[in-house]
């Protein structure tokens, strides 16, 4: 597979835990390569990887694959929750920076810096 799809595959089997940047992605594969645990081909520009035999082999004898660790004792449902609040505080926010006035945006940065105390506060075990 292509590094695209290792990205892809590693986000899905830690159940969204883990999403590696192409940046550690990419170099690693070279890393491999180099080593000759995996070999490269182009195909329809774009770069597949296969692993060696030797790369199979150390593979097999490593330890567990990282992303399962990555996903182990992970609350989804609150997970998911949180993602889905900051999205919709990240929405609106970028609306009124976007078409609000400038009173309008800098209210809602007073709203935002005062969100992220009151968000420290809870921390400290304060209401």
């Amino acid at each position: 597979m292509h590094g695209y799809q290792m990205i892809q595959e590693i986000a899905e089997r830690s159940g969204g835990a883990w999403k590696p940047s192409p940046g550690s992605v990419y170099p690693t594969l070279q890393l491999l390569e180099d080593e000759g645990l995996i070999t490269s081909a182009s195909e329809g520009g774009k770069k597949l990887f296969t692993l060696t035999e030797q790369g199979t082999a150390e593979a097999e004898a490593g330890p567990d694959a990282p992303w399962e660790e990555a996903g182990r004792g992970v609350d989804w449902e609150a997970v998911n929750e949180t993602r889905q609040a900051v999205w919709g505080l990240m929405e609106a926010f970028g609306q009124v920076t976007k078409t609000g006035t400038a009173e309008q945006r800098t209210r809602a940065v007073e709203v935002v810096d005062e969100a992220r105390k009151k968000l420290y506060l809870i921390l400290a075990g304060e209401h």
